[in-house]
């Protein structure tokens, strides 16, 4: 979700996601796409990937989702920890919560979160280019 709203409001930068703990090749949880759906965004077409130290170097900020993310990534590849921030950077910086598996109204508060870090992200963005 966090990925494609990040695309709708910055078409220009490259943008993709994979988790620390995904279900490789896994679509987008039927709650998540509704969620997103209801604010015009589709996730169709989602396919899930692991993070790696490749997708990490292929990339000049990456945004965890939620610090222990963060924490872990820059454990394991302490070489990206200068471009590792969490997704809620300016929108309170506490980590938006993974709505796996919680109810639809769980996934809509955390897709609120996601859709408002996502433009916060680039207003700084787009001050920076």
């Amino acid at each position: 979700m966090g990925e494609r709203m990040l695309k709708a409001r910055l078409p220009e930068i490259g943008v993709s996601s994979a988790g620390l703990g995904a279900l490789v090749g896994h679509e987008a949880d039927a709650d998540a796409a509704k969620a997103a759906k209801e604010f015009g965004v589709d996730l169709g077409g989602h396919s899930a990937r692991l993070f790696n130290a490749e997708i990490g170097a292929a990339h000049g900020l990456i945004l965890a989702m939620e610090p222990s993310h963060r924490a872990e990534i820059v454990q394991r590849w302490p070489q990206l920890s200068g471009r590792t921030m969490l997704f809620d950077q300016w929108t309170g910086g506490k980590g938006i919560s993974d709505p796996y598996r919680k109810p639809l109204a769980f996934h809509r508060q955390v897709r609120d979160q996601i859709f408002a870090a996502a433009a916060a992200w680039a207003d700084q963005l787009s001050l920076r280019g």
